[in-house]
Protein backbone atom coordinates (compact mmCIF):
# COMPACT_ATOMS: atom_id res chain seq x y z
CA UNK A 1 0.00 0.00 0.00
CA UNK A 2 1.27 3.55 -1.23
CA UNK A 3 2.00 5.91 1.68
CA UNK A 4 0.25 8.97 1.45
CA UNK A 5 2.29 12.19 1.29
CA UNK A 6 1.44 15.36 3.08
CA UNK A 7 1.93 18.62 1.57
CA UNK A 8 2.54 22.33 3.56
CA UNK A 9 -0.32 23.26 1.85
CA UNK A 10 -2.72 20.79 3.57
CA UNK A 11 -0.85 21.38 6.74
CA UNK A 12 -2.59 25.19 6.37
CA UNK A 13 0.04 26.69 4.71
CA UNK A 14 -0.25 28.16 0.86
CA UNK A 15 3.05 29.27 -0.03
CA UNK A 16 1.38 29.95 -3.97
CA UNK A 17 -0.84 32.40 -2.10
CA UNK A 18 1.95 33.76 -0.15
CA UNK A 19 4.35 34.44 -3.39
CA UNK A 20 0.65 36.14 -4.53
CA UNK A 21 1.08 38.28 -1.88
CA UNK A 22 4.70 39.41 -2.14
CA UNK A 23 3.47 40.29 -5.75
CA UNK A 24 0.88 42.44 -4.75
CA UNK A 25 2.90 43.90 -2.19
CA UNK A 26 6.11 44.96 -4.39
CA UNK A 27 4.37 47.81 -6.70
CA UNK A 28 3.11 49.48 -3.36
CA UNK A 29 6.54 49.08 -1.31
CA UNK A 30 8.25 50.87 -4.63
CA UNK A 31 5.52 53.41 -4.62
CA UNK A 32 7.23 54.78 -1.20
CA UNK A 33 10.65 54.43 -1.82
CA UNK A 34 13.11 57.15 -1.47
CA UNK A 35 16.51 57.41 -3.57
CA UNK A 36 18.41 55.99 -0.61
CA UNK A 37 16.39 52.64 -1.21
CA UNK A 38 18.74 49.54 -2.48
CA UNK A 39 17.60 46.29 -3.99
CA UNK A 40 14.29 44.35 -4.86
CA UNK A 41 11.52 43.91 -2.57
CA UNK A 42 11.65 40.37 -1.75
CA UNK A 43 14.82 39.53 -0.36
CA UNK A 44 15.97 38.37 3.05
CA UNK A 45 16.29 42.96 3.97
CA UNK A 46 15.36 45.99 2.94
CA UNK A 47 18.34 47.87 1.99
CA UNK A 48 19.09 51.85 2.54
CA UNK A 49 21.86 53.76 1.82
CA UNK A 50 22.51 56.83 4.14
CA UNK A 51 24.73 59.43 2.99
CA UNK A 52 26.93 59.87 5.43
CA UNK A 53 28.52 63.20 4.22
CA UNK A 54 24.91 64.60 4.67
CA UNK A 55 24.98 64.48 8.67
CA UNK A 56 27.79 65.87 11.38
CA UNK A 57 26.65 63.05 13.94
CA UNK A 58 23.66 61.04 12.53
CA UNK A 59 21.99 59.63 15.32
CA UNK A 60 20.13 56.56 14.50
CA UNK A 61 16.56 56.29 16.34
CA UNK A 62 14.43 53.40 15.95
CA UNK A 63 10.57 52.94 17.23
CA UNK A 64 8.04 49.44 17.07
CA UNK A 65 4.33 49.53 17.76
CA UNK A 66 1.00 47.96 16.61
CA UNK A 67 -2.38 49.06 16.33
CA UNK A 68 -3.94 47.38 18.90
CA UNK A 69 -7.30 46.23 19.50
CA UNK A 70 -8.41 48.56 17.19
CA UNK A 71 -8.33 45.76 14.66
CA UNK A 72 -11.35 43.87 16.05
CA UNK A 73 -12.94 46.62 14.64
CA UNK A 74 -11.55 45.84 11.29
CA UNK A 75 -12.42 42.51 11.43
CA UNK A 76 -15.94 43.06 12.33
CA UNK A 77 -16.61 45.70 9.83
CA UNK A 78 -14.48 43.51 6.82
CA UNK A 79 -12.42 46.82 6.17
CA UNK A 80 -8.63 46.34 6.14
CA UNK A 81 -6.76 49.80 4.60
CA UNK A 82 -7.05 52.42 7.41
CA UNK A 83 -5.70 49.76 9.92
CA UNK A 84 -2.24 49.63 7.96
CA UNK A 85 -2.10 53.80 8.05
CA UNK A 86 -2.77 53.39 12.45
CA UNK A 87 0.31 51.32 12.02
CA UNK A 88 2.84 53.63 9.99
CA UNK A 89 1.43 56.52 12.68
CA UNK A 90 2.15 54.79 15.95
CA UNK A 91 5.84 54.47 14.90
CA UNK A 92 6.42 57.43 13.35
CA UNK A 93 5.16 59.88 15.49
CA UNK A 94 7.05 58.14 17.98
CA UNK A 95 10.49 58.76 16.43
CA UNK A 96 9.52 62.06 16.16
CA UNK A 97 9.28 63.27 19.49
CA UNK A 98 13.18 63.12 19.69
CA UNK A 99 13.62 65.29 16.38
CA UNK A 100 14.40 62.54 14.18
CA UNK A 101 13.25 62.23 10.41
CA UNK A 102 11.31 58.81 9.19
CA UNK A 103 13.53 57.16 6.49
CA UNK A 104 12.38 54.05 6.22
CA UNK A 105 9.42 51.45 7.50
CA UNK A 106 9.26 47.60 8.11
CA UNK A 107 6.09 45.54 8.73
CA UNK A 108 4.68 42.42 10.53
CA UNK A 109 1.84 40.65 9.12
CA UNK A 110 0.29 37.55 11.08
CA UNK A 111 -2.77 35.51 9.86
CA UNK A 112 -4.24 32.07 10.29
CA UNK A 113 -4.78 31.71 6.35
CA UNK A 114 -3.12 34.25 3.95
CA UNK A 115 -5.42 36.15 1.77
CA UNK A 116 -3.25 37.69 -0.94
CA UNK A 117 -6.55 40.18 -1.44
CA UNK A 118 -6.65 40.96 2.41
CA UNK A 119 -2.59 41.37 2.55
CA UNK A 120 -3.07 43.97 -0.32
CA UNK A 121 -5.59 45.81 1.04
CA UNK A 122 -3.38 46.34 4.61
CA UNK A 123 -0.14 46.93 2.85
CA UNK A 124 -2.10 49.79 0.67
CA UNK A 125 -2.70 50.98 3.38
CA UNK A 126 1.15 51.06 5.30
CA UNK A 127 2.32 52.53 1.97
CA UNK A 128 -0.29 55.42 2.16
CA UNK A 129 0.92 55.79 5.85
CA UNK A 130 4.80 55.64 4.76
CA UNK A 131 3.64 58.23 1.83
CA UNK A 132 2.04 60.59 4.15
CA UNK A 133 5.31 60.12 6.92
CA UNK A 134 7.90 60.83 3.70
CA UNK A 135 9.76 57.65 4.37
CA UNK A 136 10.11 53.93 1.98
CA UNK A 137 8.73 51.30 3.09
CA UNK A 138 11.96 48.66 2.45
CA UNK A 139 10.34 45.07 3.55
CA UNK A 140 8.38 42.85 6.21
CA UNK A 141 7.55 39.78 6.87
CA UNK A 142 3.69 38.13 5.86
CA UNK A 143 3.74 34.64 8.23
CA UNK A 144 0.53 32.31 7.43
CA UNK A 145 -0.20 30.65 10.97
CA UNK A 146 -2.70 28.32 11.01
CA UNK A 147 -4.38 27.57 13.79
CA UNK A 148 -2.53 30.13 15.54
CA UNK A 149 -5.19 32.92 14.41
CA UNK A 150 -9.17 32.53 14.37
CA UNK A 151 -10.48 32.50 11.26
CA UNK A 152 -10.57 35.75 9.43
CA UNK A 153 -7.96 37.71 12.18
CA UNK A 154 -4.92 38.89 12.24
CA UNK A 155 -2.35 40.95 13.95
CA UNK A 156 0.10 44.18 12.83
CA UNK A 157 3.40 45.57 13.79
CA UNK A 158 5.47 48.25 12.63
CA UNK A 159 9.23 49.00 12.86
CA UNK A 160 10.24 52.36 11.81
CA UNK A 161 13.87 54.17 11.36
CA UNK A 162 14.71 57.81 11.38
CA UNK A 163 17.83 59.92 11.85
CA UNK A 164 18.49 63.42 13.43
CA UNK A 165 21.85 65.04 14.21
CA UNK A 166 23.02 64.77 17.37
CA UNK A 167 22.85 68.33 18.61
CA UNK A 168 19.48 68.70 17.45
CA UNK A 169 18.20 66.27 19.17
CA UNK A 170 15.19 67.02 21.16
CA UNK A 171 15.75 66.36 24.79
CA UNK A 172 14.80 67.89 28.52
CA UNK A 173 17.95 70.22 28.44
CA UNK A 174 15.83 72.42 25.90
CA UNK A 175 12.75 72.86 28.49
CA UNK A 176 12.16 75.45 30.53
CA UNK A 177 9.52 77.39 32.99
CA UNK A 178 7.58 80.06 30.55
CA UNK A 179 8.04 77.81 27.66
CA UNK A 180 4.50 77.10 25.99
CA UNK A 181 2.18 74.55 24.90
CA UNK A 182 0.27 73.79 21.67
CA UNK A 183 -2.05 71.35 20.98
CA UNK A 184 -2.64 69.59 17.46
CA UNK A 185 -6.09 68.11 17.39
CA UNK A 186 -6.33 64.33 16.75
CA UNK A 187 -8.12 62.79 13.90
CA UNK A 188 -10.41 61.13 16.89
CA UNK A 189 -9.21 58.20 18.93
CA UNK A 190 -6.36 57.64 16.96
CA UNK A 191 -5.57 53.91 18.33
CA UNK A 192 -5.73 53.71 21.83
CA UNK A 193 -8.66 52.95 24.44
CA UNK A 194 -10.25 50.67 22.06
CA UNK A 195 -10.22 48.25 24.61
CA UNK A 196 -12.54 50.09 27.23
CA UNK A 197 -14.61 51.14 23.98
CA UNK A 198 -15.42 47.67 22.76
CA UNK A 199 -16.39 46.74 26.16
CA UNK A 200 -18.65 50.09 26.54
CA UNK A 201 -20.15 49.66 23.00
CA UNK A 202 -19.68 46.19 22.02
CA UNK A 203 -20.20 43.66 24.61
CA UNK A 204 -23.25 42.14 23.51
CA UNK A 205 -21.80 42.07 19.91
CA UNK A 206 -20.96 44.41 16.70
CA UNK A 207 -24.60 45.59 15.91
CA UNK A 208 -23.72 48.84 17.30
CA UNK A 209 -21.01 49.70 15.18
CA UNK A 210 -23.79 49.95 11.97
CA UNK A 211 -25.70 52.86 13.99
CA UNK A 212 -25.65 56.31 12.87
CA UNK A 213 -24.71 59.33 15.34
CA UNK A 214 -26.04 62.50 14.15
CA UNK A 215 -23.38 63.92 16.43
CA UNK A 216 -20.65 62.30 14.73
CA UNK A 217 -22.17 62.48 11.64
CA UNK A 218 -21.29 59.14 10.68
CA UNK A 219 -21.57 55.53 11.92
CA UNK A 220 -19.86 54.50 15.14
CA UNK A 221 -17.93 52.13 13.17
CA UNK A 222 -16.69 54.44 10.87
CA UNK A 223 -15.55 56.96 13.85
CA UNK A 224 -13.66 54.09 15.44
CA UNK A 225 -11.70 53.21 11.85
CA UNK A 226 -10.82 57.22 11.45
CA UNK A 227 -6.91 56.93 10.79
CA UNK A 228 -3.92 57.92 13.06
CA UNK A 229 -2.87 61.27 12.28
CA UNK A 230 0.61 61.67 11.20
CA UNK A 231 2.52 64.70 12.31
CA UNK A 232 5.77 64.26 10.36
CA UNK A 233 5.08 66.46 7.44
CA UNK A 234 3.84 69.27 9.61
CA UNK A 235 6.36 69.92 12.39
CA UNK A 236 9.65 68.28 10.42
CA UNK A 237 10.49 71.94 8.98
CA UNK A 238 10.09 73.44 12.74
CA UNK A 239 12.07 70.80 14.26
CA UNK A 240 15.09 71.81 11.58
CA UNK A 241 14.54 75.54 12.38
CA UNK A 242 14.86 74.88 16.17
CA UNK A 243 11.41 76.51 16.52
CA UNK A 244 10.28 73.56 18.43
CA UNK A 245 11.61 72.94 22.23
CA UNK A 246 9.87 69.80 22.94
CA UNK A 247 6.78 67.36 21.79
CA UNK A 248 5.00 64.83 23.62
CA UNK A 249 2.96 61.84 21.12
CA UNK A 250 -0.33 61.63 23.26
CA UNK A 251 -0.74 57.70 23.27
CA UNK A 252 -1.68 54.85 25.45
CA UNK A 253 -2.19 56.87 28.90
CA UNK A 254 -3.64 59.60 27.60
CA UNK A 255 -2.94 63.19 28.48
CA UNK A 256 -1.73 62.14 32.04
CA UNK A 257 0.49 59.82 31.59
CA UNK A 258 2.12 60.96 28.17
CA UNK A 259 3.71 64.27 29.27
CA UNK A 260 5.40 63.16 32.20
CA UNK A 261 7.56 61.75 29.65
CA UNK A 262 9.67 64.47 28.67
CA UNK A 263 9.45 66.45 31.52
CA UNK A 264 12.59 66.88 33.92
CA UNK A 265 11.68 66.66 37.19
CA UNK A 266 11.97 70.72 37.94
CA UNK A 267 9.02 71.08 35.90
CA UNK A 268 4.87 70.61 35.64
CA UNK A 269 2.90 70.83 32.26
CA UNK A 270 -0.28 72.89 33.25
CA UNK A 271 -2.86 72.38 30.66
CA UNK A 272 -6.40 74.38 30.33
CA UNK A 273 -8.82 71.86 29.83
CA UNK A 274 -11.19 75.06 28.57
CA UNK A 275 -8.39 75.76 25.58
CA UNK A 276 -9.22 73.13 22.67
CA UNK A 277 -12.41 71.68 21.58
CA UNK A 278 -12.88 67.78 22.69
CA UNK A 279 -14.63 65.86 19.42
CA UNK A 280 -18.18 64.53 19.75
CA UNK A 281 -16.63 60.70 20.59
CA UNK A 282 -15.26 61.71 23.46
CA UNK A 283 -17.82 62.82 25.27
CA UNK A 284 -20.16 59.91 23.61
CA UNK A 285 -17.81 57.93 25.45
CA UNK A 286 -18.00 59.65 28.68
CA UNK A 287 -21.82 59.17 28.53
CA UNK A 288 -22.18 55.92 27.70
CA UNK A 289 -19.40 54.23 29.98
CA UNK A 290 -20.03 56.68 32.91
CA UNK A 291 -16.24 57.49 33.24
CA UNK A 292 -14.50 60.43 34.94
CA UNK A 293 -12.48 63.22 33.66
CA UNK A 294 -9.54 61.27 35.01
CA UNK A 295 -10.54 58.09 33.54
CA UNK A 296 -10.92 60.00 30.35
CA UNK A 297 -7.60 62.00 30.20
CA UNK A 298 -5.50 59.04 31.19
CA UNK A 299 -7.17 56.93 28.43
CA UNK A 300 -7.81 59.20 25.60
CA UNK A 301 -5.76 61.80 23.65
CA UNK A 302 -9.27 63.76 24.12
CA UNK A 303 -8.61 65.22 20.90
CA UNK A 304 -5.30 66.20 21.25
CA UNK A 305 -2.70 64.02 19.26
CA UNK A 306 0.72 65.91 20.18
CA UNK A 307 1.84 68.90 22.30
CA UNK A 308 4.58 71.11 21.23
CA UNK A 309 6.28 72.86 23.59
CA UNK A 310 7.67 76.78 22.28
CA UNK A 311 9.26 79.48 23.24
CA UNK A 312 6.92 82.30 23.66
CA UNK A 313 8.76 84.62 21.14
CA UNK A 314 8.48 81.71 18.12
CA UNK A 315 4.21 81.17 19.40
CA UNK A 316 3.09 82.84 16.29
CA UNK A 317 5.37 81.93 13.86
CA UNK A 318 5.00 78.19 14.81
CA UNK A 319 1.29 78.53 14.87
CA UNK A 320 0.92 80.12 11.50
CA UNK A 321 3.67 77.33 9.96
CA UNK A 322 1.65 74.72 11.38
CA UNK A 323 -1.63 75.73 10.29
CA UNK A 324 -0.84 76.14 7.07
CA UNK A 325 0.16 72.58 6.84
CA UNK A 326 -3.19 71.71 7.40
CA UNK A 327 -3.06 71.28 11.22
CA UNK A 328 -5.84 72.73 13.94
CA UNK A 329 -3.57 74.17 16.45
CA UNK A 330 -4.84 75.52 20.06
CA UNK A 331 -2.62 77.29 22.43
CA UNK A 332 -2.93 74.69 25.83
CA UNK A 333 -0.80 74.85 28.62
CA UNK A 334 2.47 76.59 29.68
CA UNK A 335 5.50 74.49 31.45
CA UNK A 336 5.46 76.10 35.30
CA UNK A 337 8.09 74.89 38.18
CA UNK A 338 7.06 71.67 39.18
CA UNK A 339 7.65 68.30 40.10
CA UNK A 340 7.56 66.83 36.60
CA UNK A 341 3.81 65.95 36.14
CA UNK A 342 0.69 67.13 34.69
CA UNK A 343 -1.92 69.96 36.35
CA UNK A 344 -5.17 70.53 35.08
CA UNK A 345 -7.05 73.54 34.79
CA UNK A 346 -9.80 73.95 36.49
CA UNK A 347 -8.85 70.92 38.53
CA UNK A 348 -9.69 67.52 38.24
CA UNK A 349 -12.54 65.74 40.61
CA UNK A 350 -11.10 62.88 42.79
Amino acid sequence: MEERRLSYKEAGVDIEAASQAVERIKALAKGTWRPEVLGEVGGFAGLFALDLQAYRQPVLVAGTDGVGTKLKIAFMLDSHRTVGIDLVAMCVNDILVPGAEPLFFLDYIAMGKLLPEKVAQIVAGIAEGCAQARCALIGGETAEMPGFYPEGEYDLAGFAVGVVEREALLDKNLLASGQLVLGLASSGLHSNGYSLVRKIFLSSGGKELEKYYPELGKTLGEELLVPTRIYVPALLPLIREKKIRGLVHVTGGGLVENPPRILPEHLTMRLDRRSWPQPPIFSLIKKRGGLSEREMLRTFNMGLGMLVVVDPPDLDRVKESLEAAGEKVFVVGELIPGRGGVEFVPPLEE
